[in-house]
């Protein structure tokens, strides 16, 4: 099987360090997963996460023309996973909850179709709705503490 960027393969983790864990490819060829890389959440010591022997699906990244291969195991993860399911409990869960995010702000998953452009207008002009709002809501207080 050649390997080809976008292809997900299994490995074998064959060592760990501080940086990222190295592993063993189809064919003998031998790759690395960036700590970055290893999961969905903050990966404080891969040795949490994986040990020596373990058997991983990992996303081929890229290949680099030293023959270096970038991996990684958590976005091989997402392409197991069916569309939507995720994010649909995520969703089923925060309205079951009825929790908010930090500040009272309600989160929103993450789109990938949108451009980084489209996503800070978009938090721009939602910035600046709030600030208004808040604005309005400070101005009959101010108000009343100067006719005391």
């Amino acid at each position: 099987m050649r390997l080809e960027v976008g292809s997900i393969v299994d490995a074998k983790v064959t060592g760990i360090t501080n940086f990222g864990a190295f592993v063993e490819l189809p064919e003998g060829k031998k790759g690395m997963v960036h700590i970055s890389e290893v999961a969905p959440t903050y990966v404080e010591k891969i040795a949490d996460h994986l040990e020596i022997g373990q058997q991983v699906k990992v996303k081929v990244l890229s290949i680099g023309d030293d023959g270096k291969i970038s991996l990684s195991i958590k976005k091989a993860m997402e392409r197991e996973k069916p569309r939507g399911g995720a994010k649909r409990q995520r969703g089923q869960a925060q309205q079951n909850s009825g929790s908010k995010g930090p500040g009272g702000f309600e989160w929103q998953p993450k789109r990938s179709d949108m451009s980084f452009e489209d996503m800070l207008s978009r938090f721009k002009q939602t910035s600046d709705e709030k600030i208004s709002s808040l604005k309005r809501g400070e101005q009959p207080s101010r108000r009343r503490k100067v006719q005391k």
